[in-house]
């Protein structure tokens, strides 16, 4: 492969997991809406509250959208008025803490994936090999835990320099999205600095992460037609997709 001109404003991408590279978020946000739903219906079993469903456009991109998964729990149980003990990470996914009914939503979501597998958008794949003929440094930060095996099954391992995703980010005590803290530590192991640097992503927390970081651009996806909201949040350019977008497309946004 013949190695291109390297652009004259940014050095470094990063890019966020699901809903940008892989089709993974609608099947996130189906996990969560049948783990919550579930829990819902018990409580309202029991007569502590009425049934009202989990909603994709305001509780799954308001409440739990890129935000660490315990997170996310949380977020959504308080817009509820619902308190539970935090728990252990290390909890059964049958236990009413928070950590239970986040490990709950992880075993749907790899059931999921287990039954259907996982598809990636093409338009980004190309992008990032088009940034590495450029000699662009590539890094991943994702909230997913299971960001990894993903990337894995997908065979896009091999184009990532650095991953700091949810098992990573525990391991070092970082903050979660709407805090840059992933995109920083991702720009730092490549020795790169947000000035220099680009952050891809398709979720509200996310785009405001890379804002807040400082980042060179922030590139919104807007995969649910939600373009304002990527843009009051911090998105610099919101696009629908990767198709003809190439490193000079980039270039020129910075410039």
């Amino acid at each position: 492969m013949n190695i291109e001109k390297h652009p004259k404003h940014f050095d470094c991408v990063i890019f966020d997991l699901d809903g940008v590279i892989t089709k993974t978020a609608k099947v996130h946000a189906a996990a969560w809406k049948g783990m919550f739903d579930e829990y819902l219906q018990k409580r309202s079993q029991l007569g502590l509250v009425d049934f009202r469903e989990f909603s994709y456009d305001k509780d799954y991109l308001t409440y739990v959208d890129g935000k660490p998964r315990y997170e996310g729990v949380q977020s959504f149980l308080e817009s509820r008025e619902i308190s539970l003990p935090f728990g252990n990470v290390d909890d059964e996914d049958d236990q009413e803490t928070i950590c239970g009914l986040g490990n709950r939503k992880n075993t749907k979501f790899l059931e999921v994936l287990n039954t259907d597998g996982i598809e990636v958008y093409t338009s980004t794949v190309d992008l990032i090999k088009n940034l590495q003929a450029h000699n662009i440094r590539i890094g991943v930060a994702s909230s997913s835990k299971n960001c990894q095996h993903v990337l894995k099954v997908t065979g896009l391992e091999k184009y990532f320099e650095t991953r700091v995703d949810g098992v990573v980010s525990h391991e070092l005590g970082l903050k979660g999205k709407p805090e840059p803290d992933i995109f920083l530590r991702a720009a730092q192991n490549l020795n790169m600095t947000p000035q220099r640097s680009v952050v891809i992503e398709d979720a509200v927390s996310g785009v405001a992460a890379g804002f807040k970081g400082g980042f060179a651009l922030v590139i919104g996806v807007a995969r649910e037609s939600n373009e304002k909201d990527l843009k009051d949040n911090g998105a610099h350019v919101v696009v629908n997709g990767f198709k003809e977008v190439t490193t000079e497309t980039i270039d020129q946004w910075l410039s």
